[in-house]
């Protein structure tokens, strides 16, 4: 598995460039995504490919949800836990 960092790196990149399409967006570590209105249900699951396909972690649909993934520090928590 990647280190941390590494995590936290490619999913910044990720949600900047792909989600909110601007890669030089100021994302920090405890923003709210979902709650905060940058992210969708359809963002989340593009970002649920993204994790098992890059990252090579196959997360349950239940840690798709608010409490699981509503900011990068969450996000890389979940990922981390497998």
């Amino acid at each position: 598995m990647l280190a941390e960092g590494e995590i936290r790196a490619r999913l910044r990149g990720f949600i900047r460039a792909e989600i909110l399409g601007r890669s030089d967006y100021p994302l920090r570590d405890d923003e709210p995504l979902i709650t905060g209105g940058l992210m969708d249900s359809f963002s989340l699951a593009h970002l649920a490919v993204f994790i098992e396909k890059e990252l090579g972690v196959r997360l349950p649909d239940a840690a798709f949800s608010v409490e699981e993934m509503d900011t990068l520090d969450r996000v890389v928590a979940r990922v981390l836990k497998g």
